[in-house]
C-alpha cells in the first residue's frame, strides 16, 4: 500500500488539466482545512475531491468490489475511508465551504465536466 499514492492520481491530473485549460486558478491539497482537498478555491470557498471509487467506496461501482481475501482488515479500512470522508465535508460545511466530490468512474466516463461547470458557476 506504500504506493498507493494520494496526491497527481490520473484522475486528478484530468481534473486539473481542464480547470486549468479553463482559466481557473487553484491551490493544491490545502492541510488547514479538513479532510486536506484536492483542489480549492480559496476566494470562492470552495473545494473539489477527487476521489477513488475503490478507497473511498463509491455506491453501486463495479470499480469497487469489496476484497474477498482478508475481510477482517479491508472492511474496518474502507469504513473509516467512508466515514472519514464524510466528517471532512461536515466540518467544511461549518466553516462555510461548499465541496464537490468527483468519483474516478464518472472522470472516466466524461460525466464530471458538467458537474464542475454547475459548481464553480453556482
Amino acid at each position: 500500500m506504500s504506493r498507493i499514492r494520494s496526491k497527481d492520481t490520473a484522475p486528478e491530473l484530468t481534473v486539473r488539466r481542464l480547470l486549468s485549460g479553463a482559466g481557473h486558478r487553484y491551490r493544491l491539497h490545502r492541510k488547514d482545512l479538513p479532510g486536506k482537498p484536492d483542489i480549492v478555491f480559496v476566494s470562492r470557498r470552495k473545494a473539489i475531491f477527487v476521489h477513488g471509487c475503490f478507497w473511498h467506496q463509491h455506491p453501486r461501482c463495479r470499480l469497487a468490489a469489496k476484497p474477498k481475501s482478508n475481510r477482517g482488515y479491508w472492511g474496518p479500512k474502507l469504513r473509516r475511508n467512508r466515514e472519514r470522508d464524510a466528517r471532512a465535508r461536515r466540518e467544511l460545511r461549518g466553516i462555510g465551504w461548499e465541496s464537490l466530490v468527483l468519483w474516478e468512474c464518472e472522470i472516466r466516463r466524461g460525466r464530471h465536466v458538467a458537474k464542475l461547470k454547475k459548481f464553480l458557476d453556482g
